[in-house]
């Protein structure tokens, strides 16, 4: 009796032997590899290319890059401080200072009213003399030295500030000059002991020392603590002979006004025995 043969698609039985043919082997090796290895297709690789920024171009791009140029930025500054001293010619803002302004505050709520009008009259270059006597006529010595040790801080700051983001990247190319470029790397390198000196110094001017000081490369903190220190005496001589005006012979009186003319004497002799050194450079 034969026995019977059943052909499968898979292989052929036989007797109860299972035999694979070459091609089903094939096949099933075929299907392993690709269960095992998978190859990545087109739609599998995502590419991701960095983001970079694209630059505005048009009119208005022109526009904004022509306003926040260096010089655009000095052109403000400069239109800036025009208005201001164009404000203190025609209001006299420090008549109202030394009248007695503000009448409906008194005490400290007063001084520290004063002290922020006092920085922005000194951006505004009105002498920090008068500013100065008025602190004293108005609040007393004490209060009055605070109040205008406070205005002069806060106005050489707000000079200082305009003067490094406004001026700064336009002013500093120009500095070629021999003197100039001393002056920087004095105000630069060595700032708190250079600006103690300039604010010791009677015969610099306050506005000048602190745009100075912005085109330079002199750190904020520096700036602010020798100006507050360096400031000390010449206020508070100037703040004492205005409290002390009604009595000018009382020896308060006479102190502070000795105080004041002696450092003025004294940076007076230094500039004229300076002055064929000064010439010679």
């Amino acid at each position: 009796m034969l026995a019977d043969a059943t052909t499968d698609s898979g292989g052929t039985r036989s007797g109860g032997t299972a035999t694979a043919t070459p091609q089903a082997t094939a096949q099933i090796t075929a299907t392993e590899l690709a269960a095992v290895v998978t190859v990545p297709t087109a739609t599998s690789v995502v590419a991701v290319a960095p983001l970079l920024p694209v630059a505005p171009t048009g009119f208005t791009a022109r526009c904004t890059r022509a306003l926040l140029s260096p010089w655009s930025r000095l052109s403000l500054l400069l239109v800036l401080l025009a208005g201001a001293g164009a404000t203190v010619l025609l209001f006299h803002p420090q008549r109202l200072l030394s009248d007695g302004w503000p009448p409906q505050l008194g005490g400290v709520a007063a001084a520290l009213v004063f002290a922020a009008a006092y920085g922005l009259c000194s951006v505004a270059f009105v002498p920090r003399p008068l500013l100065n006597l008025a602190a004293g006529a108005l609040f007393g010595s004490q209060l009055g030295t605070g109040s205008a040790l406070a205005g002069t801080v806060l106005g050489a700051g707000i000079s200082f500030g305009l003067g490094r983001v406004l001026g700064q990247d336009a002013l500093r190319p120009l500095l070629r000059g021999r003197w100039l470029k001393a002056a920087d790397g004095q105000l630069s390198k060595h700032g708190f002991r250079s600006m103690m000196t300039a604010r010791l110094f009677p015969g610099l001017p306050f506005w000048g020392v602190n745009y100075c000081a912005a085109v330079s490369r002199m750190r904020w903190m520096p700036f602010l603590l020798a100006t507050a220190l360096g400031s000390i005496p010449n206020t508070a001589a100037y703040v004492v002979a205005g409290a002390r005006a009604s009595s000018p012979t009382s020896p308060a009186f006479l102190i502070a006004m000795a105080c004041i003319a002696l450092p003025a004497l004294g940076g007076a002799v230094v500039a004229w025995r300076k002055r064929h050194h000064l010439r010679g450079n």
